[in-house]
């Protein structure tokens, strides 16, 4: 499959399905994705090798001036031509909380936000997998909206899907969400299709009612559910039928919960 590929930064703005005219940040390095997650469904690609050369990886990462820079430059254009973003997006070719100065690249652009586009939110997709690194907390909180993923409540099932990076512990990042009071959206990719000769499934019964119990655990403001859209590095995956996304949907609204589906 096509791999993104960055000339910028900042790119866009683009048009989400959840998040609507969405100018984006990127990172990481311009031309390959760098990530601790593996996931079979990626956009961007697979994961080219291990997170375990750091210092290299932190090298080709744009600084943090050079982010700001561009984000300055792009807002001011974009204003000038009144059409402001509705959000401003950490997304990308990778984890975004992997950069070194991420907190201090949320503050630049917080700044630039409430100078250039005060009504844009800024947000931030991230895998949840960072939530211990010196930083990212502060980071996380200083957005408007925090996207936190978890694509399965059953960790056998999640590293199926997600492959994430040694020493991941799905009990250790649902106790590290809980610390945001509640205070971010849940994301969730629901999807079916087989992986190296195995099912994976995450709309099963007991799938669905393991998920269930983590939300109601982890109580936040916002659900995002939502299934493929864009060709997978893994072959033979398939959507989460519309239907049955809206029947996810109403479990929780019916629990008074908000939810957001992008079939």
């Amino acid at each position: 499959m096509e791999k993104l590929s960055f000339t910028s930064p900042v790119f866009g703005p683009i048009h989400s399905r959840r998040l609507g005219s969405s100018l984006g940040i990127n990172l990481m390095p311009a031309s390959r994705k760098v990530c601790n997650f593996n996931c079979i469904y990626c956009e961007c690609g697979w994961t080219p090798d291990p997170l375990q050369q750091a210092e290299t990886e932190n090298s080709l990462m744009p600084g943090r001036e050079i982010v700001t820079r561009d984000l300055e430059e792009k807002l001011h254009t974009l204003a000038g031509q009144g059409k402001a973003p509705d959000a401003i997006t950490f997304s990308g070719n990778g984890e975004p909380t992997l950069h070194p100065d991420f907190s201090g690249i949320v503050e630049d652009t917080v700044a630039l936000r409430n100078k250039w586009s005060p009504g844009t939110k800024v947000c931030v997709l991230s895998n949840s997998a960072n939530l211990d690194k010196k930083g990212v907390m502060e980071g996380l909180m200083m957005a408007d909206l925090r996207i936190m993923k978890v694509d399965s409540a059953i960790e056998k099932t999640l590293r199926l899907i997600n492959n994430p990076g040694a020493g991941y512990s799905l009990e250790r990042i649902l106790s590290r969400l809980k610390r945001f009071g509640g205070d971010f959206t849940l994301q969730t990719l629901f999807f079916t299709g087989t992986i190296g000769g195995k099912e994976v499934d995450n709309t099963t019964e007991e799938e669905l009612a393991a998920w269930y119990d983590m939300v109601n655990e982890l109580k936040p403001r916002q659900v995002m559910v939502y299934t493929l859209d864009r060709p997978t590095p893994a072959p033979g995956l398939k959507k989460c039928p519309a239907e049955k996304m809206e029947v996810i949907a109403k479990v929780l609204k019916e629990k008074g919960i908000e939810v957001i589906v992008a079939g």
